[in-house]
């Protein structure tokens, strides 16, 4: 495993101020997340607790809570007694099944955030979009990062604004699975003129007001993610 070289200080040596366990249990996340998206972990590979906390020059805590946040998102999968191993590529099966969650739950979302929506609200979502349209879209994660920022936060937020804490839960359920896709490719977004269109329909349609016009074009974006996810996938 390679993981990129950040130059962090260790709990143990004096570097001024102390870091906090959750500053470098984040720090370890990002460098954790960066490998499996530029593909430095491969599918099935395992990962080393005591290897990657040698490699990031910190404990084996912050590492350990790095990997079960990311067991969390579905990109790492603890096996027992054999540890952590990055989870296989999505098949066209997987893609699937995701967006056939994502259509039961992000049109409801949609429809129910409309009738909920503030000005203040409608703003975050406009800074959402614009912040998709401004971000880097290159091969390297840290390129990207921030387009899946933006694009994860334009999601969450609706979510957010229904109001429901059970859809709030059953969004944040599908957590990095929505992303997985993109793992291991290399190629960065390629789909990004046509999700950032897609992105401001949605955003058009819950300025209207109009919860049902929402619901149809949030189900409409996922829908064209699918028909572009399924197209790209690997062969089984």
């Amino acid at each position: 495993m390679q993981l990129a070289s950040t130059g962090s200080h260790s709990e143990g040596r004096p570097a001024g101020r102390p870091v906090s366990r959750q500053v470098l249990a984040d720090h370890v996340y990002e460098e954790l997340l960066a490998s499996l998206m530029d593909g430095r972990l491969e599918p099935g590979t395992a990962v080393s607790i005591d290897g990657t906390a040698r490699e990031l020059d910190v404990s084996p805590t912050p590492v350990r809570e790095a990997l079960a946040r990311l067991e969390h998102t579905g990109m790492v999968r603890r096996v027992a007694l054999k540890g952590y191993r990055v989870a296989p590529v999505f098949t066209r099966e997987d893609f699937a099944e995701l967006m056939e969650a994502r259509l039961a739950i992000e049109p409801v979302n949609a429809r129910l955030a409309c009738a909920r929506l503030t000005p203040g609200h409608l703003a975050e979502l406009e800074r959402a979009v614009a912040d998709l349209k401004d971000a880097p879209r290159g091969p390297s994660f840290a390129e990207f990062r921030g387009y899946l920022e933006a694009d994860e936060r334009f999601h969450r937020l609706i979510a957010e604004q229904t109001g429901n804490q059970f859809m709030v839960a059953a969004y944040a359920a599908l957590g990095g699975q929505i992303q997985r896709f993109r793992l291991f490719g290399g190629v960065g977004i390629t789909d990004a003129d046509h999700a950032i269109a897609e992105h401001q329909a949605v955003l058009d349609a819950l300025a209207t007001g109009d919860p049902e016009k929402a619901a149809a074009a949030m189900a409409e974006h996922v829908q064209k993610v699918r028909g572009r996810a399924i197209a790209d996938a690997p062969a089984e």
